[in-house]
């Protein structure tokens, strides 16, 4: 079984803004004003902040008094400019703890034409790094669209025909995987599951289940490469951040991608 992370390696990771939809901005500043000012507070940077500097540019237009950096764990990043309150940006599900029904539609519309959504999301309570932001409302959904390497779909048949599964686990939209795994010819990709709140005996259950994982954090997927494991598969897994590292050293074979994360290269074989 090869289980592939679908960005950078599916995917070439090269991510691209598209669309900047406004649904309310409260504040005096534009939206390239205030992203532009969260991008700055950030040394790290990863294929969508990279995607987001391109498109709104860095500014310091706004000071920022506190930050929190992304993870893949927690799925958002956060940036307080002192009395203007604490801005969100991530995952929708993720950032809107309430209110998120009022903006799934426009979501699941955009993330199953294979996009990634991002939403900006401003709230006056203190945020912390270990819990879920309280009482956000969005500002505006940030639209991205990941490109699929030119070889993907060859490469993948190739496998199919010499007897390897393929399963896509990634911690994006289950629907925006689903599509791109469709995409690249990735056998049953039109079935997903989503392993958000999911117990550990629920991911396990669900492993032999479906091809595509969404939402899968980075312990769930060491969970489903051991299981794999356990029922005799010799699995291989690709990854290209840190957020794959778990799941690299569980694999019997651990491949990371040359664009990748030093961290993720350095644990692969």
């Amino acid at each position: 079984v090869l289980c592939l992370d679908k960005t950078g390696t599916i995917t070439d990771g090269t991510m691209r803004v598209t669309d900047c939809i406004e649904i309310k901005n409260p504040t005096d500043f534009t939206i390239r004003e205030i992203i532009g000012s969260m991008m700055q507070c950030f040394e790290e940077t990863n294929p969508t902040s990279e995607a987001l500097i391109n498109y709104f540019e860095k500014n310091s237009v706004l000071k920022a008094t506190e930050k929190i950096p992304f993870s893949s764990k927690r799925k958002f990043s956060a940036v307080t400019f002192g009395e203007l309150g604490t801005f969100v940006l991530g995952a929708p599900e993720f950032v809107l703890t309430t209110g998120f029904e009022k903006i799934a539609d426009k979501v699941e519309r955009y993330a199953s034409q294979g996009n990634r959504v991002l939403v900006l999301g401003l709230t006056k309570n203190k945020v912390k790094p270990d819990e879920s932001p309280k009482g956000v409302t969005p500002v505006c959904l940030i639209i991205l669209e990941d490109h699929i390497r030119e070889d993907a779909i060859a490469t993948i048949e190739y496998f199919k025909q010499n007897g390897v599964d393929i399963k896509v686990i990634s911690g994006d939209n289950p629907v925006t995987v689903s599509e791109i795994a469709q995409r690249a010819g990735i056998e049953g990709a039109d079935r997903y599951i989503s392993l958000a709140g999911l117990t550990d005996d629920e991911v396990r259950d669900s492993v032999f289940e479906y091809n595509v994982f969404g939402r899968v954090s980075p312990e769930q997927k060491r969970i489903l490469v051991k299981t794999l494991k356990e029922h005799k598969k010799t699995v291989a897994m690709t990854g290209d951040g840190v957020n794959d590292i778990l799941a690299l050293k569980e694999a019997d074979c651990s491949i990371a991608m040359a664009s990748g994360s030093e961290a993720a290269r350095y644990v692969s074989h």
